[in-house]
């Protein structure tokens, strides 16, 4: 086991080549592979690239795409020296604390591809295996760290919190009452760094060029998908078509030549986590289905194989999370480690009285419902409205489902599918 461990604060050396050149036809586009000067254990300046890959023991490299710019089918794809992430320099990694290994890094990347959706208000999102364990937004950063926090505190340990706002002391004070891996942000204000350097191993990253980041929303890159036979798969990356509540359409279908539309408009507030929850799944594995309330998420299930299971998981995480979070509050502990039964018994109690925090949220489901089964569990735990692609044959059935409910449930459509495998 000791030789295990020690794999883990192995920086490895990788063999993968400083330059690297990707033809498309007649266009080519020139990578330059990204090392640092950071120190080592022994705080010697030593100079490579990643830590290592998703295991200790993968050599990885990450590359900035630094010439060439591709045009296929009329679609220009990204150009080069917008880099974010793989823009980052020495100067930029405030604190490298531990060097950084790629999940670490793809973490940001993926919490940078749901912020550039609402940089209208702070925001933040804390990623954990490039899922968010929790996003939110609000009047202040601090708050949003908070309530993203808390959303999810469990998975919060050791992930990736990122802001879209200028990180303030009163949010690095928060931040640094938590274990993270990697704290980023645009800029940090005076005296916010010497309260997060107190983590040591804290990753403190200025993301370059992140004022710009909403200008990537319509911009598509090339997206790489390696197959475990050595070929490849290759597509353009999706755009998000979902920007506004304009954007959004009520819910409506046919079926044996009769006519079936929502009964309840959805209210301007319900709109806005309708948009704010299909920003969030921009950044979630597929299977998913999301609950967002209040410009925050309430439960996040993502990876299933059925759509009615991962509504179920996100529920059932609902559940779990708020128990932890409303023990934390008031008795300063996780709920697994609260010993008395009969508090046990309570906290129990009330979150399924309050039905796991989900009355009057949002569900989100990154694909159609393909029967009803699904929308009913959102609508046994008082979900206000449901937001999805349509284009199931049994859209009806949904739309049936939420006019049935008592009250009425409102439901839109995107139009747009949102896997992300």
């Amino acid at each position: 086991m000791d030789d295990f461990k020690l794999k883990y604060k192995t920086v490895m050396d990788d063999h993968f080549p400083d330059d690297m050149q990707i033809t498309f036809g007649s266009q080519t586009l020139v990578y330059r592979k990204k090392t640092w000067k950071i120190p080592d254990r022994d705080g010697e300046l030593i100079e490579k690239g990643l830590r290592y890959g998703e295991n200790p023991g993968q050599e990885a490299a990450m590359y900035e795409l630094v010439s060439g710019n591709l045009e296929l089918g009329g679609c220009k794809f990204i150009g080069p020296l917008n880099g974010m992430v793989s823009a980052l320099t020495e100067t930029e990694m405030i604190q490298a604390g531990k060097h950084p290994g790629k999940t670490n890094l793809t973490d940001v990347d993926n919490a940078l591809n749901i912020l550039k959706f609402i940089m209208d208000r702070p925001a933040c999102a804390i990623m954990k295996h490039n899922n968010p364990s929790g996003v939110a937004m609000d009047s202040s950063l601090a708050r949003a760290y908070h309530r993203a926090n808390m959303a999810d505190r469990i998975a919060a340990f050791g992930g990736a919190a990122v802001f879209n706002r200028s990180v303030d002391k009163e949010t690095a004070e928060l931040v640094s009452s938590n274990y993270l891996e990697v704290v980023a942000a645009p800029d940090f204000e005076e005296g916010s760094i010497n309260i997060l350097r107190a983590r040591k191993n804290l990753r403190i990253l200025q993301i370059p060029r992140m004022d710009s980041l909403e200008s990537l929303c319509k911009i598509r890159f090339v997206d790489f998908k390696s197959l475990n036979d050595g070929g490849i798969i290759v597509q353009q990356s999706p755009v998000n078509i979902i920007r506004a509540a304009s954007d959004l359409i009520p819910a409506r279908a046919v079926h044996n030549g009769r006519e079936y539309s929502i009964e309840r408009p959805p209210t301007q507030h319900e709109l806005e986590d309708m948009v704010f929850g299909w920003s969030v799944e921009q950044g979630v594995t597929s299977n998913s289905v999301i609950y967002v309330k209040d410009g925050c998420t309430v439960g996040i299930g993502t990876g299933e194989q059925d759509r009615v299971g991962v509504a179920e998981l996100a529920v059932i995480k609902a559940r779990v999370k708020l128990r932890d979070r409303l023990c934390f509050e008031r008795y300063a502990k996780p709920f697994n480690e609260l010993t008395d039964p009969a508090v046990r018994l309570a906290l129990d109690n009330e979150v399924t009285e309050m039905k796991c925090g989900l009355v009057g949220s949002i569900m989100v489901s990154d694909a159609f419902f393909p029967f009803r089964d699904g929308v009913d569990v959102g609508i046994g735990m008082g979900v206000s409205g449901i937001v999805h692609p349509g284009g199931s044959d049994r859209d009806y059935e949904s739309i049936e489902a939420c006019n049935e409910a008592t009250p009425k449930v409102t439901m839109m459509f995107t139009n747009q599918r949102a896997f992300r495998h």
